[in-house]
């Protein structure tokens, strides 16, 4: 008999050549509901990179290898596995998958998945342009040599976080993205870089030889307002940090977050320099809210790689164009060194601090970022797992240390430090900025926490890996020009509030593997089956705007479900997207018997030009189907 993998890849073919097999002859019996016991355990999963004194993943570890205590007290390891990744070959030959005619989607892929997602931040919000522009270059020459295979999410962060692509693994998406346009700071003091320490207001008074006391109150003025801009900066990006750890936390897994960043201090001291009235008015700590967002990333499974944008550099005081800032004043540029030394020291300890407690590696003072994303995908990509039930089963929201150790010497581990022992009957705390995208996802399947819903929720969020437990084939091709907008969405479409036409309307056409259908024999001797086709509409920054849910019934004798769904369960359905802007569709199956589901993503500017070719009418299935 076939292996599941095999035969999955055989049904994907007779797909594509518009044939399908026939559904098994023996179905299912209706199950009895029984009576089911409810019961909840803590468990503690713990992702260990272990590397040599070469920075080289070690493999071939067995489970006696390793200690684990909780609050130095032994635990007993209940699972262990060991994710590597693909060798080159696996790479190259799992990635051979031949592209579909334009308009057509699918979420099959012959590659396997080694355990682990990546995730590239783009943080402009800390970022000078100029640094901006040389993480571009040194993306694209990571991609042009990187190892066939990766599944790789772009994030971008400016004073929100948006999504500017999902998962994927094709090298050439990537490289469209990475050759974007960059946006600049609106709150760094040089938010395009490379002018050297330009003299500010007050310098240039001091030089002027205006009355100190009137230098001295405008020196004050402009760090104050310095020091808010730098706390906005930290506010923005912890609410961003935790955003993305909501978001992935749902992926299961380890998720390898790559952050390119130039700047972002959590503790801004009080200034040394002795220019300051009032030297604490500019001291900021939010060191309490960078440890929840830690703890936040850890309990997701996201490990923080965190790349200094700026790549090796030294203070611009020796540069030719500031030099002649400190003609007047030689004392001034002491003040500029210790200031960069000061808050370059800060800035990589809030990334060795980051890397550290989620089970990452920092990379600063080095020009070779293409080098250390490799070194990152890497290491995040050959990891062991350890997961445990601790020995304290109290949970009072206490910090509770772990500590990883070898029987084996000479090699370095990374992994989270340890987690909150929170109550899971007591709801998280909600952040400063909420999510957009989950509030309003919430919304559109309700706030109930079942099992289905959750998963509901996953398979449908907007970037996110795609599932595949149902294999599908989907065609999306513009029912209208770019030029015939229509005032109203298509018929069965839900809005999202204040969401305005005019609206392109778009055809979406699923043809999906009965194998991967559940198909039950009822008491009436029909063969039965229910099943939802669910799209979501989504604007570039993950909120929804539009959504169109068909619950489908199948009830027919044998032989007619045999001849109905021989090339595949077939169906088609009309959806409105806003004319003006990018917008993604999540099109997905939902086999409510099982729960399971396949989904796709398809960016509206990748079928917009496309012309329709001949499909079903609107709303129709090849099979003997009932709209709920």
């Amino acid at each position: 008999m076939p292996s599941r993998p095999c035969l999955r890849r055989s049904l994907f073919r007779n797909l594509r050549r518009g044939k399908s097999p026939q559904p098994d002859k023996t179905a299912a019996a209706p199950q009895t509901p029984v009576a089911t016991l409810h019961s909840s355990t803590q468990l503690v999963i713990v992702d260990v990179v272990v590397t040599d004194k070469n920075h080289k993943p070690v493999h071939g570890l067995k489970e006696s290898d390793f200690a684990l205590t909780e609050e130095n007290l032994p635990q007993s390891i209940k699972h262990f596995e060991e994710h590597s990744a693909l060798t080159p070959a696996e790479a190259t030959r799992f990635s051979a998958f031949p592209k579909l005619p334009p308009g057509l989607f699918t979420n099959y892929s012959p590659e396997p998945l080694n355990g682990a997602v990546d995730i590239l931040l783009f943080d402009a919000l800390n970022t000078p342009l100029k640094d901006q522009m040389f993480v571009r270059q040194q993306l694209l020459a990571f991609l042009k040599s990187a190892q066939p295979g990766v599944r790789i999410a772009i994030f971008g962060l400016t004073s929100h976080l948006t999504i500017l692509q999902g998962f994927t693994s094709d090298p050439e998406t990537l490289k469209k993205i990475a050759s974007m346009k960059f946006k600049t700071s609106p709150l760094l003091q040089d938010s395009t870089g490379g002018n050297g320490i330009q003299n500010s207001m007050s310098d240039d008074m001091e030089d002027m030889g205006l009355p100190a006391d009137q230098v001295a109150n405008v020196r004050q003025f402009e760090a104050e307002a310095q020091s808010f801009q730098t706390q906005l900066r930290v506010e923005y990006t912890l609410d961003a940090m935790n955003q993305l750890a909501r978001y992935l936390s749902s992926i299961p897994g380890r998720k390898n977050l790559i952050w390119f960043s130039a700047s972002f201090p959590i503790s801004i001291l009080p200034d040394t320099t002795g220019t300051l009235k009032d030297p604490f008015a500019v001291a900021a700590d939010a060191g309490d809210e960078f440890r929840d967002t830690v703890n936040l990333l850890a309990r997701s499974q996201v490990a923080v790689y965190p790349i200094d944008a700026r790549g090796l550099f030294s203070s611009e005081v020796y540069s030719a164009a500031t030099s002649r800032n400190y003609v007047r004043n030689p004392a001034r540029m002491q003040q500029d060194l210790d200031k960069f030394s000061t808050d370059t020291n800060s800035e990589h300890s809030t990334m060795s601090e980051m890397a550290e407690a989620t089970g990452g590696h920092a990379f600063f003072n080095t020009n070779g970022l293409a080098q250390a994303v490799a070194a990152a995908i890497d290491e995040g990509s050959n990891f062991y797992t350890l997961s445990y039930t601790p020995s304290n089963q109290t949970r009072n929201g206490e910090f509770r240390k772990i500590k990883v150790q070898l029987a084996r010497q000479g090699f370095t581990l990374a992994y989270r430090h340890g987690y909150y022992a929170d109550d899971p009957s007591q709801s998280a705390p909600m952040l400063k900025n909420s999510p957009k995208q989950s509030s309003v996802i919430d919304a559109a399947v309700a706030t109930s926490a079942t099992t289905a819903q959750q998963n509901l929720r996953v398979a449908m969020m907007r970037g996110s890996p795609t599932p595949s437990e149902i294999l599908m084939k989907v065609g999306v091709f513009p029912l209208t020009s770019p030029t015939q907008t229509e005032d109203k969405p298509a018929d069965g479409n839900i809005l999202s509030e204040k969401v305005q036409g005019p609206f392109r309307r778009y055809s979406v056409t699923y043809a999906i593997n009965p194998g991967d259908i559940t198909f039950l024999r009822e008491a009436d001797g029909k063969i039965h089956a229910d099943f939802d086709l669910v799209v979501f509409v989504f604007n570039p920054d993950g909120v929804l705007v539009n959504r169109r849910i068909s619950s489908l019934h199948i009830s027919s004798p044998l032989e007619d479900i045999k001849k109905n769904v021989a090339h595949g369960i077939q169906y088609n359905q009309e959806v409105s997207a806003p004319s003006k802007g990018e917008y993604f569709f999540r099109i997905a199956v939902h086999d409510t018997h099982r729960d399971r589901f396949g989904a796709v993503e398809v960016a509206a500017s990748e079928v917009n030009n496309l012309s329709l070719p001949s499909i079903p009418s609107p709303d129709s299935a090849s099979s003997p189907t009932d709209p709920k």
